[in-house]
């Protein structure tokens, strides 16, 4: 049986993000290093895409970055909407609300990793998209700060006898290509790539995503304040475990690109299952033999 999407409890504290990135934005931390890496990727991909745009969307911390890489691709004509990544009470990709086949080609560049209905909102962003649209997506995959989930499951598992939810279970990049699917995407292709940042030590390592917004948000989280010992323990596990021969400590973020195309009737189809008029083996030039029964 499947729970009703209403039953399903929020993942991510969607108030608690909006404080922190609004935070972040009015000390000037962001667009961050992971915004950029990301838009340089969607802006290759886009630059790969022969074909003529005439209603653009880029939802972004920071759209210049983007809209300067891609304007000299565009007909003179072409209608950039810029759609900033905080409203003024929520994070937009939590749930976007945008009107139905208005783009053909929609930048998302981060932010679906914070959703709590994922492929819900990646079903509003096909919706918004004409037939054969395109959207250009980036998000923070599972493996992200994996250094930092260990050290804080093996700190508090010594003092506290139990670990509580402190680094969000970002998408599996396996999943995220069944996720297109069932938001409706035709066409989907998914990739992803791993960036290992390089820090003095765990605490600045918190400390920088603290500064980008990126604190704890899961909903079922701790509200006390963490002591200064198992704060001291988390950041000793962490300096211990996971620094290079220089002293210093690496962590890990991956970020999953994703690629779909809103459905229309000239896009590629596969063919129907029996329908191939030449043999595999003939193609292969083997000879074909039957597989032994047991």
């Amino acid at each position: 049986m499947t729970m009703p999407v209403s039953d399903i409890p929020d993942l991510f504290d969607q108030a608690a993000l909006h404080r922190n990135l609004a935070r972040a934005a009015a000390k000037g931390n962001l667009p961050g290093f992971l915004d950029d890496v990301a838009a340089a990727e969607l802006i290759d991909r886009f630059e790969s895409i022969s074909r003529r745009f005439s209603q653009i969307a880029v939802i972004s911390h920071d759209a210049s970055r983007i809209i300067d890489a891609i304007k000299p691709h565009l007909p003179d004509d072409c209608i950039i909407t810029v759609i900033p990544m905080l409203t003024e009470n929520r994070v937009f990709l939590d749930s976007p609300d945008l009107p139905r086949e208005a783009f053909d080609c929609i930048f998302a560049c981060p932010g679906l990793e914070w959703a709590n209905d994922l492929p819900g909102s990646l079903t509003r962003l096909r919706q918004a998209l004409k037939p054969d649209g395109v959207l250009l997506a980036a998000m923070l995959g599972g493996e992200s700060l994996h250094e930092l989930r260990a050290s804080w499951l093996q700190a508090e598992t010594m003092m506290m006898a139990g670990a509580s939810p402190r680094v969000a279970p970002f998408c599996d990049v396996r999943d995220a290509g069944g996720l297109l699917q069932r938001a409706g995407f035709a066409l989907p292709v998914v990739d992803t790539d791993r960036l290992k940042v390089r820090y003095d030590n765990g605490l600045a390592l918190m400390n920088d995503l603290k500064a980008l917004g990126l604190s704890n948000i899961m909903a079922e989280r701790h509200r006390s304040l963490v002591t200064p010992g198992l704060m001291a323990m988390v950041c000793a596990h962490y300096d211990q475990t996971f620094a290079d021969p220089d002293s210093r400590v690496r962590a890990t973020f991956q970020m999953i690109y994703l690629t779909g195309w809103s459905p229309h009737e000239s896009q590629p189809k596969p063919l129907r299952p029996g329908s191939a008029k030449t043999r595999l083996a003939d193609a292969l030039k083997v000879d074909e033999r039957k597989l032994p029964r047991d």
